[in-house]
């Protein structure tokens, strides 16, 4: 299955079977809150793949001042689908309603910066991006990713010094991994055609590549099991609509004390623990690029329902589009991005003594 050509066309396919993985435990006792680690506020990034880069793009522009860099995979333009599940799945995965309007979509940008739903145009302009995309990518078509290109070519100061796109000619949908020897088979997905797990084994470790051109030239991590603890947390405190029960986030040992620096992983469609277990918040790559560099990584999850079974984060409107005539999902009044900048609010908080 495609994370997003699945889980959104399922809204008519609610019996549409989830992937056969083997899943790794996921503990049943009731989880810690989500702990005060005094973050540094000035050394956070967010990436997503999937519906999680939409997410993350968004998560972006309305809060740029918050955010050092950004790094999406398999992902179109800021605000495609404009609350509107006819655009996304017409113009956002593929093209049968023709390719985005850029110029309306930096027209719904403008108005949004009016009524201050957005960050400034001089915090944005700040930010380092990157941007991956399989050339096989038959889910969101590489010329979204082209699209999302030219909307930072606009945005940014300087986009050759600030934008990274990194395209790979044989692979298709999902999040690549260079596998560990200890990676389950399980975990990987063909590089060329996802699926499964939605982690292609493509030999390339895009954490890696990103989280370097996000952050800085990072120590990279010995080949020993990544030192930290892979916390699972309780997300109720948030009381966001769509949020599951329980996130994750690896601590290295070295953050207890705090100052560290965090990076927020948005998973894709049919990636959440719900549905494939452990697997993207253990062999994603990050945990050992973080370990490496005193960096805290936070996997807030997505749940299944009846309008997103194949728990999703909101890049479409299914949060508001119930009580909003006009979904402002992808600004600063979305449900879930205020939900998910609470989050990042009690990692930067001072640990209660």
């Amino acid at each position: 299955m495609r994370l997003l050509r699945t889980s959104v066309a399922s809204l008519a396919l609610m019996g549409l079977a989830l992937p056969s993985v083997a899943q790794e435990s996921v503990a049943q006792e009731s989880p810690p809150d989500l702990p005060r680690l005094a973050i540094d506020a000035e050394n956070v990034s967010v990436i997503g793949v999937s519906s999680g880069g939409y997410m993350a793009t968004q998560l972006a522009v309305a809060w740029p001042e918050r955010f050092v860099g950004l790094g999406v995979l398999g992902t179109g333009p800021w605000a495609c689908a404009q609350g509107a599940l006819s655009l996304a799945l017409g113009q956002c995965m593929g093209d049968r309603l023709g390719s985005p309007d850029l110029g309306q979509l930096s027209q719904r940008l403008q108005d949004f910066r009016r009524r201050d739903l957005v960050g400034d145009a001089d915090e944005l302009a700040e930010m380092r991006v990157f941007i991956w995309h399989g050339e096989e990518d038959e889910t969101v078509l590489p010329s979204l990713g082209k699209a999302l290109v030219a909307q930072f070519d606009e945005w940014l100061a300087d986009p050759a010094e600030q934008l990274r796109l990194l395209v790979s000619e044989d692979a298709g949908h999902g999040w690549p991994v260079a596998a560990r020897s200890d990676t389950p088979v399980t975990a990987l997905a063909e590089c060329d055609e996802g699926g499964g797990t939605h982690l292609l084994g493509c030999n390339l470790d895009i954490a890696g590549r990103m989280l370097n051109w996000l952050h800085g030239d990072l120590t990279r991590p010995t080949g020993d099991e990544p030192e930290g603890r892979l916390l699972r947390f309780d997300q109720a405190a948030f009381d966001t609509k769509g949020f599951a029960d329980s996130g994750y986030s690896f601590i290295p040992e070295a953050c207890q004390e705090g100052d560290c620096g965090l990076t927020v992983a948005l998973h894709g469609c049919g990636m959440g623990a719900e549905q494939i277990g452990e697997a993207f918040v253990r062999h994603s790559g990050l945990n050992e690029w973080a370990a490496a560099n005193h960096h805290v990584v936070l996997y807030p999850q997505a749940q299944t329902s009846l309008p997103n079974p194949q728990g999703c984060w909101d890049w479409w409107g299914f949060a508001e589009s119930t009580w909003q005539l006009n979904p402002l999902h992808d600004s600063r009044q979305g449900t879930q991005l205020s939900g998910l900048m609470a989050m990042i609010d009690r990692l930067q908080q001072t640990p209660e003594r």
